[in-house]
């Protein structure tokens, strides 16, 4: 059976309700937790969500820079242990519009969706470290940084094929949280054509400026409104 695209935002829009009034501007930022390790920032009218984190890997090559623990850590710069319709609730709850996975059949189609910029934040020797996550991510042949920011993909809903009674499974909850190869179950991808057989992966784990394995870290997702036409 076809996955089904995440589009919904009744559960989002029912969460947030329960929140109550939004904090005003000149209040100190309000932090709500929508799941496990994931939390809604709202501060004033800019909101941004913040997923827990640990480094997971240092070296090698990559197909993901967030996964889900104990899924994809072996290609993965971090892990979180999360539920991913966590994520997915709380973009919805920054109002980022889902888009689509990449589509690989009958044709290619990128993956698309609001631009989420990624920084992340971390502890060294007393100090709060942010940097882009690009800088954590080089392309093997050129050495450079990845030079775009993610997309919201959204993930899919895949229906029990036996037990249609049952809820859905959330495809992101496999690994692919926020993506650098392309996969048709990506929450977050990369808005370009990355493909994820081995051979012809395109980018590693930039070591030097990765902090030690175990490392805790905040991943932060900051909506990019989009451009007026």
């Amino acid at each position: 059976m076809r996955p089904i695209i995440l589009v919904s935002s009744v559960a989002a829009v029912a969460l947030l309700g329960s929140l109550g009034s939004i904090a005003p501007a000149q209040d100190k930022a309000k932090k709500v937790q929508v799941g496990k390790n994931v939390f809604l920032e709202i501060d004033g009218q800019s909101r941004r969500v913040l997923v827990n984190s640990t480094i997971c890997l240092r070296k090698g090559m990559l197909e993901q820079l967030l996964t889900r623990k104990r899924t994809k850590e072996h290609e993965a710069i971090l892990a979180a242990d999360v539920d991913a319709r966590d994520i997915h609730k709380a973009l919805l709850l920054t109002n980022a519009a889902a888009g689509s996975p990449v589509k690989f059949r009958p044709k290619f189609e990128l993956p698309r969706g609001d631009v989420v910029k990624i920084t992340l934040e971390y502890q060294e020797k007393g100090k709060t470290i942010r940097v882009p996550a690009q800088q954590w991510i080089r392309n093997v042949k050129t050495k450079k940084d990845l030079d775009t920011d993610w997309v919201f993909a959204g993930s899919v809903l895949i229906p029990d094929p036996i037990d249609h009674k049952k809820p859905p499974y959330y495809g992101a909850n496999d690994g692919d949280v926020i993506c650098i190869s392309n996969f048709d179950t990506a929450l977050l991808d990369v808005p370009f054509n990355s493909p994820k057989d081995n051979d012809d992966l395109a980018f590693e784990a930039n070591t030097d400026r990765i902090p030690p394995l175990e490392t805790p870290v905040l991943v932060i997702l900051e909506p990019v409104p989009a451009k007026k036409k």
